[in-house]
């Protein structure tokens, strides 16, 4: 039972650690959690409700997610693929096709909850 429970707690070391080297070694999550960081000053900024903050939250979580994905991928392919292959450049381009997807979408509903607000601040 206690091992059981500290390979357990153990896990979520090395979840954490993932996540430190998604941080530290991509660029592109770099840019997302900058974008997150400035979107959700503005949520504060512009007092949003309850479900934009859930809306702002869900899709932030599902584009780092899927940063993270994208790059054990890149890193699973760049192993057992290590020169060019159709197949594993395809692999690669999808799965940075699915980031892409949800950071639009990240976009545009930042666009539709923020910029209402921010125009109607600016207009006075």
């Amino acid at each position: 039972m206690l091992q059981a429970l500290w390979k357990f707690i153990c896990g979520f070391g090395y979840a954490f650690r993932g996540i430190w080297i998604l941080i530290r070694s991509q660029r592109n999550a770099q840019v997302h959690c900058l974008a997150i960081a400035v979107v959700l000053f503005f949520g504060w900024l512009l007092d949003i409700n309850t479900n934009e903050w859930l809306a702002v939250s869900l899709i932030s979580v599902v584009v780092l997610a899927l940063e993270a994905v994208n790059t054990a991928i890149e890193s699973i392919v760049d192993l057992v693929s290590p020169e060019y292959h159709p197949l594993a450049g395809r692999a690669k381009d999808v799965a940075a096709g699915a980031v892409l997807i949800a950071a639009i979408g990240a976009l545009i509903i930042a666009a539709i909850i923020v910029w209402p607000r921010l125009a109607h601040l600016i207009a006075g």
